[in-house]
């Protein structure tokens, strides 16, 4: 029983570092976009909701796009991993 504990510890040991290797950049990328938008906004005192929003959305389609195929490749690799354990837990 501690050796299927351990195992489901790793199982989502793993899974919250993929989620964070996965959301990280593009939160990093949505965060910096927002505080330069609002940076700008504040020295200029332009006051427009759609000036915040577009900027940061662009920025996160753009990094969104540009790290699709290493983010289905890490996707690939963990479900190969988490996959792999089905049978230690009798559910293959």
């Amino acid at each position: 029983m501690v050796d299927m504990d351990y195992q489901i510890t790793e199982l989502a040991r793993d899974l919250l570092w993929t989620t964070m290797i996965l959301a990280g950049p593009v939160l990093v990328v949505g965060l910096a976009v927002g505080l330069i938008v609002s940076l700008f906004q504040a020295l200029t005192s332009v006051q427009e909701q759609t000036m915040s929003l577009i900027p940061k959305m662009l920025a996160v389609m753009i990094v969104v796009l540009l790290l699709l195929s290493p983010a289905l490749q890490l996707l690939r690799e963990y479900t190969e991993r988490v996959l792999s354990r089905l049978v230690t837990f009798g559910l293959s």
